[in-house]
C-alpha cells in the first residue's frame, strides 16, 4: 500500500495541531510555511478531516484549526482512512486463490494494526524524543 501526498500531508497537519493542542487555533498558513507545503493543498485536505469531526475550524483574525479530540484519541488509521479510503494493499475477489487471498488479508490486517495503534500523541512524542536524543557518530 502506498500512501499518497494526501495521507502524508494530512498526517502533517494533524501532527502540527496535536503538537499545539490546548494552545489555541493554528492557521494552515503557518503549517504550510513551517513544512514548505502548499497552503491551497492543505485547505483541500483539512475539509474532509473537519467533515469527519477530527478538527474544528475557528473563524476570526486569530482563527485556524484545532483538534476536536485529545491527540491520544486520534489514530493515524483514522486520518489515513479519511484521506485515502479503505486500507487494502490489493483488490481481490473471492475467486482468487485462497492462499493469495489469505496473504493479502494478513498484510492488510498488519498495516491496519500499526495505523490503528499509533496515535497522534505517539507520533508527536516520538518526534520530540528524536530531537532530544540526537547522537553524533565519528568514524
Amino acid at each position: 500500500m502506498k500512501i499518497s501526498t494526501k495521507g502524508r500531508y494530512g498526517l502533517t497537519i494533524m501532527m502540527e495541531l496535536a503538537a499545539k493542542f490546548g494552545e489555541g487555533p493554528i492557521s494552515l498558513k503557518s503549517i504550510a510555511e513551517k513544512n514548505q507545503l502548499s497552503e491551497h493543498y492543505l485547505e483541500q485536505l483539512v475539509a474532509p478531516l473537519r467533515n469527519a469531526g477530527l478538527v474544528k475550524s475557528i473563524r476570526g483574525a486569530y482563527g485556524g484549526y484545532i483538534l476536536s479530540k485529545e491527540p491520544s484519541e486520534i489514530t493515524s488509521g483514522d486520518i489515513i482512512r479519511i484521506l485515502e479510503g479503505p486500507i487494502s494493499p490489493v483488490d481481490f475477489t473471492e475467486e482468487d486463490d485462497p492462499a493469495k487471498r489469505n496473504l493479502w488479508l494478513r498484510i492488510r490486517d498488519s498495516i491496519a494494526d500499526v495505523l490503528d495503534s499509533t496515535t497522534l500523541e505517539h507520533m508527536i512524542n516520538y518526534k520530540e524524543e528524536e530531537t532530544k536524543e540526537s547522537y553524533m557518530f565519528y568514524i
